[in-house]
């Protein structure tokens, strides 16, 4: 028996139809453990320094009172999680803060407003930001919820390299999630930013009380988008006190680590971002996580509104793993760029 021509058919797709199903990818999930991490790694190797880790840092430039239901979230003023609306923050206090993210390593600077979408009138202000960014020598992300067509280009025209929409989890298990928005609506976000010109960043989180289907079923989404995600963060759940999933439960390490490393046999050119809840995952975790093929973490103490690992605890165990950051333009094995 040939394992490793086995596993090969196990994790692509025919060449005659290079579309994922959910079947091929429940499959590959499936694997011996060790066998899915060879592959994961192998896939990595062909298309990533296996010892680089993008460093992003994320800024919440308009906290809380977004209009949305989203039931994992702090900022949707559905729910008494006690966090206080703010305004957009001046162009002037964004840029310096992403002044300080350079000088303490990041390379890509994102920056979200808790926005069902984004309004007109903040246009000017929004563009400032990526400009002024921009001409620090960072890749700039923005995730600012829906997007018109009109709006993606203005945004690609100020040089907006990154916009973040997550999908958030599968097309069927959604409604269960969010009622403010569908899912087709943000497919259709993802579809203008990118006719814009503009990369995708998109991903989910787990622990939102899906099934495993669900969780493979939004991998297979993602990877079928007529171009996959450049960035792809993964999220494991921060449960917020008030939040319609504050009692959701936890999601199995080992589970979670797959997930990792099938979101990088489906999609070998993209970055895999290990995401929010690295403060609930043991160091052994996120090890396991970076050989599966995650090579891009946030930096920082919080993720807009949620604790994140502060930097000494990063640096600590990215010397310990060996592991690099990603310069800006880091050359990749292969063809793929971060």
């Amino acid at each position: 028996m040939d394992c490793n021509t086995d596993l090969h058919q196990a994790a692509e797709p025919s060449v005659e139809n290079l579309v994922w199903t959910l079947e091929e990818a429940s499959q590959v999930y499936e694997l011996p453990f060790m066998d899915l991490l060879f592959q994961a790694q192998s896939a990595h190797r062909e298309n990533f320094d296996p010892n680089a880790i993008q460093m992003s840092r994320l800024l919440s430039i308009k906290t809380g009172g977004c209009a949305e239901d989203c039931g994992y979230c702090s900022q949707s003023s559905k729910y008494p999680t006690g966090l206080k609306a703010t305004k957009l923050m001046e162009v002037e206090k964004v840029v310096d803060e992403a002044r300080k993210a350079r000088e303490q390593g990041a390379t890509r600077y994102c920056m979200g407003a808790a926005w069902r979408s984004l309004k007109d009138r903040d246009m000017d202000s929004i563009v400032a930001m990526v400009t002024e960014v921009k001409a620090l020598g960072m890749e700039t992300c923005m995730t600012l919820g829906m997007l018109s067509p009109e709006q993606s280009e203005r945004l690609s025209h100020a040089g907006l390299d990154y916009y973040n929409h997550n999908v958030d989890t599968s097309e069927e298990y959604y409604s269960k999630v969010i009622t403010t928005r569908t899912f087709a609506d943000r497919l259709e976000t993802l579809a203008n930013v990118r006719e814009a010109g503009i990369k995708v960043c998109s991903g989910g989180i787990l622990g939102l009380g899906e099934s495993v289907d669900d969780r493979i079923s939004m991998l297979v989404t993602l990877a079928n988008l007529p171009v996959p995600p450049e960035s792809v963060p993964i999220n494991m759940l921060i449960p917020i006190p008030g939040s319609r999933l504050a009692n959701s439960g936890r999601v199995d390490p080992i589970e979670f680590v797959r997930m990792i490393a099938l979101a990088r046999i489906m999609m070998p050119n993209s970055a895999v971002r290990l995401s929010a809840g690295r403060t609930e995952m043991s160091d052994e975790t996120q090890a396991l996580c970076f050989f599966a093929g995650a090579n891009s973490i946030f930096v920082g103490e919080t993720l807009l509104t949620a604790d994140n690992p502060g930097e000494d605890h990063d640096n600590k165990l990215l010397q310990r793993l060996g592991l690099k950051p990603m310069s800006l333009v880091s050359p990749s094995i292969g063809s793929a760029q971060c």
